[in-house]
Order: C-alpha cells, then structure tokens, then sequence
C-alpha cells in the first residue's frame, strides 16, 4: 500500500466496541495538508461522544480535494469482565487466539521440533554420517568415509564440529532471549527454523573442513530461538493441572531424538551417502519454517505489546499518539510534509549505536533482576551439577563399562539404557509432579529426592563387581536422575517474573553447557589419565550428584514465589507499550490498553 501515513484515531466507547481507523495518504499535493484533521487534544470521555463516520468523511473530503486517501476500520470487541483484562495485562492473547492454534497442536508441534533438532544431533555422531578416517597400516591404505573420511579430519578437527555448534547456540541463545522484547517470538521461533534448515543443506554440500564448521555454528544459530522460547510457549498453554507433564513430554524428545538421530544417520549413510543425512533434515524441517512465518503468530504471556507488525519499517514512535499522565490523547498534525520529515528514510549510524546501546542497557537490566532470584540461581547450580554428570557419562560410559566389565557391545548397552530410561524418566517426572501439586517447593523436593536415590544407585552400580549386578542397579539410577528433567525447567519457568522467562531458558541452556557438559568430558579424561582406573574414576564423577542435590534440597527451604501468574513488567509504560502498536496492521487486531 503506496505513500505515507498520516493519523491514527482511536475511538475508545463504553459499550464495550473498539475502532481504530487509519488514515493513508497517497500522492502529496499542495492542498493535502489543508484537507486534513487540525491538532485534536480529546479526553477519553470527549472521544466517546464522536461519532465513528466523521474519519471516513474527512477522509472523503481529502479524496475529493485531489488526495488519495483510504479508510481502513478495524472493529474488534473488547474483552469484559476481570479474567480478560487479568489476560490483557499478561499479554498471553487469551482472546485473540489465531484460527489453528489448540494446546495439543502446539505441543505436537513443537515436540516434533525438537525431535528434529536432536535427530541431527544423533546423526552427526553416528558412524555412517560421521565415519572414520584415512588410514594407511603395512602398505594397505582404507579411504576412510564419512565426514571424517572425506574431508581428511583428525580427531581433533572432528570433535571441532561440536563445538562450533555450541559456540552457534549458546551465543545465540541469549540474542534470541533479548529481541523477543522487539519482536513476535513466535515469529523469532521462525527464523532461527529457516536459519537451522539452510545452515543443515549447507552441512550436506560443504567442500572441507571450514566451510562444514560454519555451517554448523549457523546450524546451533538456528536452534537457540526455539530453546529459548518454546519451552515459554509449552508452560503458557499446557492445562493448570498437567504442565509438568507436557514439559516432560516436550524434553523426552531430547533422548529419543538423539537415539534415532543414530538410527537415520547410519541407515542413510549406509545406503545413500551422509549428505543426503543433512538434506533430509532440511527438508523435513520446511513445513515447520512455512508455517512459522504465514500462520497468525501466538503472543506469549509478558509480551503484550509484541501485536505490532513483525517486518516492514515501523513508525517512528514520536510521530504517534502521545499520551500524558493525565490521560489525555494528542493527536499530531496531518501534514505530509511534516510527517515525512519525521519517518526515518535512511540508514543513520547515530540511530543504530542509539539503539544498540538502548538494547544493550535492557539486557543489563534483565540480566540484574534475574540474578537477583535467588530461587533460579539455585535450580541452575543445581542443574549444572547435574549435568556435569550426565555429560560425561553420554561421553565415557561406554569406554568405561568395556574397561570395568569387558562388555562386548557397550555401545548398544549404554545407548539403550540412557534411550529407555530418559524417555520413562522424563515423562514420570512430569506427571509425578503435576500429581502431587505443581509448586516450587514440591519441585525442588521431586529434584532433591530423585537425584539423591539415582546417584545412590549409580555409585553403587560401578562398586558391583558383576555386570548382572551393575545393570539393574543402574537402570534404576539413570530412570531417578532423568526424572529431574521437566521439574528442574518448571522451577526456571516459575520462578523468574513472564517476561524474563525466554532469558532465563537462555541463561539456564548456556550455564549448563559452559559449566557443566562441555567441560566434564576432558575433566574425566584427564582424571582418568592420572589414576588410570576406570572404576575410581566413574565413582568420583558420579559422588558430584550429590552437589546437585545439595543445591536443590536448599531450594525447598528458600522463601519463594510462583510467578506464572504475576502481572508482567516489561519495562515499558503504557504510552511506550501504545507507540509500539503498528499504525495498521490488517493480520493482528491490536490490543486495548488497561
């Protein structure tokens, strides 16, 4: 829609009908300015007398005087009653839900995301995707296959490939959790799935070494937006009495999508080649990305004023309505040519370190006030315990249960163990919690309770000397300690006000991989190196359990607070939160202000 905006009227009645008419002007002519509304200075009482044709009149007038003019109304019902404005205040869009959109959807949905995204975590490190190397032994040289065979990849180089994806998402990460404030986060979801899906083609026609690495740095670019936000959406939706469970559903996919990422990745670099692995991936992954960007985006509770217009150059906010203190409405002059002026037309450097540093000083600011729950810096000590373990043991189990007690397939036996029992283990978690009440402190206790029993089960597994006696006794370890997975994300949920929950999903997924799995693999190598006993080893490792259960039995005795349901406080004021409402948009119905 051609030429520039001129005014934007909103008439406010108490019979509960909102209208917003918008004014467009197209080609300027000298005698536009004269055509158009003077200054209007309205209370809100005075603007419920108006009548809702005289903008379309004036707007007829402009037309005749030689203006292209085009009223566009846009009539929507306010919600009554407290419950809705209660939901208008959270900004969960309770009453705008989109056409598509049902919870069960939502979670498959994501569920399936996520599978998707640890399928492609699997396939990389399965054999027939990641492969082995060249290798030359008494005249008979092997051309190696693979990633590894391919490209000619030392070990080195190959375990390069993880880590430049954790580099992509944990950096990633907390961007993603800063622009959900400027932007639809469902449509922030989006783009990181596009990013995430061109970034895997990349993967299956890289030339060497380099060119596979920053495809997948980029590839954990495009998964960090739906690690920091999807679990927000799953707990805003889930029913009050099974959120638990249906985090529990959502995170079950990381281990079942792992095991099959291992499946597929063999299978297809068995029969087909390990490119066709990548760009399988990228192609199961488009519908997601099409219907992220053209279905109606939901809000997430926090983020009321996220209705605005998620592409386009918006206005800028000075040239809108302003309102004062007193509640009074201003309504700036028509004039084109002032307007004009006053729409950024260009690039400016100036504006963009402004802006920059505006986002820069909001993120300090959250970063501050999530600090300061001493709740969430709790749960993620714990979970960063927690995981030090888990790491290493996905990383040196195997090794170690071949060394200890001669298996000959302890790939198959770990792997199956950790697949079936965090599939039950997560999901029993889920539900046990919702069953007994969804509360911090009934969290914390499932968390300090089950981590307690599995690392006792767990130490006591590698004291047997038998591997009949290690397997049960582990099973059940592995089954306790992968209950902890919904509750210790629903106490990260709750604890931190709405609209901090994206940064703190964030600064939870970064902790946990900096200071926990990242670091816990070379750690246990070194140790091992120095003791050269593999069952002294994994009993070290395995006590650090009980610091996370430490952690979290502190949790049950600190003062706190669920935040679910606390009005959000997005640092902006309700003139703020109204300038950052498009001037028109025809897909979202803009919201009334409290």
């Amino acid at each position: 829609m051609g030429g520039s905006p001129v005014a934007a009227v909103q008439d406010a009645s108490d019979d509960a009908d909102a209208r917003v008419v918008v004014l467009v002007a197209g080609s300027p002519v000298d005698s536009a300015s004269d055509s158009l509304p003077p200054p209007v200075a309205a209370t809100p009482a005075a603007e419920a007398k108006q009548e809702p044709e005289e903008p379309k009149q004036e707007a007829t007038a402009a037309a005749a005087a030689g203006v292209q003019a085009m009223a566009v109304t846009v009539v929507r019902d306010v919600e009554t009653g407290l419950d809705a404005s209660t939901s208008d205040r959270d900004g969960d869009g309770a009453g705008d839900k989109p056409s598509w959109f049902t919870p069960k959807r939502l979670l498959v949905m994501f569920c399936i995301i996520n599978m998707l995204n640890y399928v492609d975590r699997g396939a990389i490190a399965s054999n027939g995707v990641n492969g082995t190397r060249k290798n030359c032994s008494g005249g008979t040289c092997t051309s190696g296959s693979g990633i590894q065979g391919d490209f000619d990849l030392n070990n080195l180089e190959d375990g390069s490939l993880s880590s430049a994806f954790m580099v992509g998402l944990l950096v990633s990460s907390l961007i993603f959790a800063s622009l959900v404030k400027r932007y639809n986060p469902f449509r922030l979801i989006g783009v990181g799935l596009l990013v995430w899906t061109i970034a895997t083609a990349g993967c299956g026609v890289s030339f060497d070494f380099w060119s596979i690495t920053i495809c997948r740095m980029f590839v954990g670019v495009g998964e960090a937006s739906f690690i920091s936000l999807a679990a927000p959406f799953i707990d805003d939706n889930a029913p009050v009495a099974q959120k638990t469970a249906w985090l529990g559903m959502f995170y079950m996919c990381i281990p079942s999508g792992i095991a099959l990422g291992y499946v597929y990745g063999g299978l297809v670099g068995k029969y087909l080649n390990w490119r066709a692995a990548f760009w399988g991936e990228s192609i199961l992954m488009v519908p997601f990305v099409i219907l992220g960007f053209v279905i109606k985006p939901l809000n997430l509770k926090g983020f009321a004023h996220n209705t605005r217009k998620e592409y386009g150059q918006m206005l800028n906010p000075e040239v809108q309505d302003q309102i004062n203190n007193s509640g009074t409405k201003h309504v700036l002059p028509g004039g084109i040519e002032d307007l004009s002026g006053k729409v950024p037309q260009k690039f400016s450097l100036s504006s963009f370190c402004h802006g920059l540093m505006t986002e820069i000083g909001r993120f300090s600011k959250d970063m501050k006030e999530l600090l300061q729950e001493k709740v969430f810096v709790i749960v993620v000590l714990g979970y960063i315990s927690y995981n030090f373990v888990i790491g290493a043991y996905s990383y040196w189990g195997p090794k170690a249960g071949q060394e200890i007690y001669n298996m000959g397939s302890a790939d198959l036996m770990f792997g199956g163990i950790t697949i079936v029992c965090g599939v039950v283990g997560t999901l029993a978690g889920g539900f046990i919690l919702d069953k007994i009440g969804s509360t911090i402190p009934n969290a914390f206790k499932l968390l300090s309770g089950a981590t307690f029993v599995g690392a006792i089960f767990c130490f006591g597994a590698f004291c047997f000397k038998s591997l009949y006696g290690f397997i049960p006794s582990f099973v059940v370890g592995e089954l306790s300690v992968f209950a902890t997975q919904a509750p210790v994300n629903f106490v990260c949920l709750h604890t931190v006000k709405p609209h901090l929950r994206p940064l703190a999903m964030a600064v939870s997924t970064v902790s946990i991989h900096i200071f926990g799995d990242v670091p816990s693999s070379p750690l246990v190598g070194l140790l091992q190196d120095k003791i050269n006993n593999w069952r002294a080893t994994a009993l070290i490792l395995t006590s650090i359990l009980f610091a996370a259960v430490v952690f979290w039995f502190i949790g049950i005795f600190v003062p706190n607070v669920d935040r679910f349901n606390e009005e959000s406080e997005d640092g902006l004021t309700v003139a703020e939160s109204s300038n950052l409402r498009p001037l028109l948009d025809e897909n979202d119905e803009p919201r009334a202000s409290d």
